[in-house]
């Protein structure tokens, strides 16, 4: 019986174990972006090529497939088996079998794994592609067994069903892995002209670019330290940008010596982190300065360290659903500025987003885009579309609906005054009573 993962020249290679719903992931994309949507059922070897590659606290890994299981409606999605056939994925028709149109991807999906788990050959990871909550007890089921967990949602999935996961692929990143990148960074980049505010040339003509993800000062990998791990871990797990003292409280923890050697000789916490965990990002202002993971903020999500100061209700609110922590004035400004962007600019996400949290910024609210691109998305999860440039009312309205419908689907009980209250203070005050 195979007992461990591979471990090659170029690193760690692990066996894993696919399985996709289909449905739940393509109708998902559907609502959040529907190009995507569509280059995820036309062409799947290209997001497997991609999701390969992986990397952790521990450094870089590569999967290896050797189950690709897909679970799809056969009398609304038959068109697209050809493609996931092509892929080298074994697909599995899952009928509607009640009148609501509920199919039997799910059942079909947890028996197999489960039969994967008690296989011959042993799986290091699995990875699964759905939204869909009622998976968390097979997550659960095989973290006991020991074996990693990667989850990529096209959805809001439940804080529980995310909190079970060693790995998530949000559905933002999941629209950027399965969207085909834009010709113009198909170009290798010296054949691009200058951009103003770029990187001078270095010396040679060559772009003086940052350091690969995980590269040392040298170039190469990182050092996996015990300190760079549990960095790697705290910052990756955080739902917002971390105040420096508390990363270096965590490096300390994990490497008592780096106190004591004047963090291993580079002087203070954001020089040690530029040079051993380059891949995340930092700002050493204001004091005492924040660490954040790149992939989902930015210096525009940067907050004061006093976090706002919200009653018990809301704060469950925030904990249970991780919607933005944000009082009801900033909700009012982020919704107004959504509205007003989309009566006067064609709806595209990725550039929605970035002018609404200029917006934002313009009008004295210390709004990122990560709490933009959240309010974005849930909208959008809620069905409105935001191409018939729906008033501020309308998206206050479909935001608290969403919201409320995260609560219910986290198990929350809800009186109609707490249904009341949040409503109103999602709503920014804009939902009518």
């Amino acid at each position: 019986m195979t007992t461990t993962s591979e471990t090659t020249e170029n690193g760690r290679r692990l066996r894993c174990a696919l399985f996709v719903d289909f449905d739940n992931v393509y109708i998902g994309l559907q609502r959040l972006d529907p190009a995507a949507a569509e280059a995820f059922a036309a062409h799947p070897g290209d997001w497997l090529r991609a999701l390969e590659q992986g990397s952790d606290i521990d450094g870089d890994f590569t999967r290896r497939f050797l189950v690709r299981a897909c679970y799809l409606n056969p009398s609304v999605f038959s068109q697209f088996r050809p493609n996931f056939t092509r892929a080298g994925f074994s697909v599995v028709d899952c009928p509607s079998l009640t009148q609501q149109g509920k199919s039997s991807a799910d059942i079909n999906l947890v028996l197999d794994a489960v039969d994967a788990l008690s296989a011959q050959t042993r799986y290091d990871e699995f990875v699964i592609l759905s939204a869909d909550a009622d998976f968390t007890p097979l997550a659960l089921r095989c973290r006991a067994a020991d074996r990693r967990v990667t989850i990529v949602t096209a959805g809001p999935a439940a804080s529980a069903y995310r909190a079970v996961a060693d790995t998530v692929v949000t559905a933002d990143e999941l629209v950027e892995l399965v969207t085909p990148p834009p010709a113009a960074e198909l170009v290798a980049p010296a054949t691009l002209a200058p951009v103003e505010g770029a990187p001078a040339p270095a010396a040679g003509g060559t772009t003086a670019e940052p350091p690969a993800a995980g590269a040392g000062r040298g170039g190469g990998r990182a050092p996996a330290s015990p300190a760079r791990k549990a960095v790697l871990r705290l910052v990756r797990a955080a739902e917002r940008p971390l105040p420096g003292d508390v990363v270096a409280q965590a490096a300390w923890k994990a490497d008592p010596a780096l106190r004591g050697s004047g963090w291993d000789s580079t002087g203070d916490l954001f020089a040690w982190l530029a040079r051993s965990v380059p891949e995340l990002g930092t700002a050493p202002q204001p004091a005492p300065g924040f660490v954040w993971d790149p992939k989902r903020f930015s210096e525009a999500d940067l907050q004061p360290v006093e976090t706002v100061d919200l009653p018990p209700l809301q704060r469950q609110v925030v904990e249970v659903t991780d919607i933005p922590n944000l009082p009801t004035e900033r909700y009012r400004v982020l919704l107004t500025a959504l509205a007003d962007d989309v009566r006067t600019t064609p709806f595209v996400r990725p550039e929605t987003a970035r002018r609404v949290r200029d917006a934002c910024q313009a009008a004295g609210e210390a709004i990122g885009r990560a709490s933009v691109n959240t309010v974005i998305s849930g909208v959008l999860f809620a069905g409105l579309d935001l191409t018939t440039k729906p008033s501020a009312v309308e998206l206050a309205q479909t935001w608290a609906d969403n919201v409320v419908g995260l609560c219910r689907g986290a198990r929350m009980e809800l009186s109609p005054a707490d249904v009341a209250a949040i409503r109103a203070w999602v709503g920014g005050g804009l939902v009518p009573r």
